[in-house]
């Protein structure tokens, strides 16, 4: 939070004074890399977990995107349901590498898929 400065507010009232947020770009950036891997990981085992079920289809994709919704409630419950402490916006947790994990799901989706009802 912004420190304040006697000199700087000689003339202002303390009910004037701005609270700026800070944040840092090195904790910012941690915490994105943690929305990645949360993301591709939870890509990963939903994938395996559609294709050990057998879903086909548009089916698939729906358990993908539960599994995202899933992750995106999780780490808004990770963060104690106060975002604005750790990301700038609602957005950067719930939207960014939704679409990220994407291949990662298709790929363990079909290759569990192959292994457990093909071969």
């Amino acid at each position: 939070m912004a420190v304040h400065d006697e000199s700087e507010t000689s003339g202002r009232k303390e009910s004037e004074e701005i609270d700026v947020p800070i944040f840092s770009a090195e904790n910012m950036q941690s915490n994105m890399k943690v929305i990645y891997y949360s993301r591709t990981f939870m890509s990963i085992i939903g994938g395996v977990i559609a294709g050990i079920l057998g879903f086909t289809g548009l089916t698939g994709f729906v358990i993908y995107f539960l599994v995202m919704a899933i992750t995106s409630i999780g780490l808004i419950a990770k963060t104690g349901f106060s975002i604005h402490s750790y990301f700038t916006g609602w957005s950067q947790i719930i939207l960014d590498g939704f679409l990220g994990g994407l291949m990662s799901f298709v790929l363990f989706w079909t290759f569990a898929y192959d292994i457990v009802h093909i071969f």
